[in-house]
């Protein structure tokens, strides 16, 4: 399935990663930005709008929990996807405390991933309109007025 408009930012310091992923879901239909730390990639987000994450954990400079919560506070939309080869369950509990999307161990089966990019993009779309939903029905709209004439 093509992912056409859907942008995802990926984050991980392993160039072989960083490339492997860039194929895959640029092959799928998705449009990658590729950051190579944690650093980088908080810089990019006020860049670069996209509608999915996808952080490598342990990373040097700045660890993929601390660009999640730079990316919760600044796009509080983005799904964030959170990958490790070094799993633990303190990590696991801290990546859920902070919202992720999901939590894969490496190494994964690609076709894996496609499937949570897909569900994560879906999140994205649903978790946008459910703000329209909202701010429209607080500012007094629900979207069903018709105008009577008399």
């Amino acid at each position: 399935m093509r992912q056409d408009n859907i942008n995802i930012l990926v984050v991980d310091d392993e160039l072989l990663i960083r490339d492997l992923l860039y194929d895959f879901l640029g092959s799928r239909g998705y449009t990658v930005f590729l950051a190579e730390n944690g650093n980088q990639a908080i810089d990019m987000i006020e860049t670069v709008d996209f509608q999915v994450a996808l952080l490598d954990l342990k990373m040097p400079e700045k660890s993929g929990l601390e660009v999640m919560e730079v990316i919760a506070a600044k796009k509080p939309f983005v799904p964030v996807i959170l990958m490790t080869a070094y799993p633990s369950l303190d990590s696991a509990i801290e990546s859920v405390k902070l919202g992720a999307f999901e939590y894969l161990i490496k190494p994964f089966k690609i076709s894996m991933l496609e499937e949570v990019a897909r569900k994560a993009a879906d999140e994205y779309a649903n978790r946008v309109k459910t703000n329209y939903v909202r701010k429209n029905t607080a500012d007094g709209k629900s979207g069903h007025e018709t105008e009577v004439s008399k």
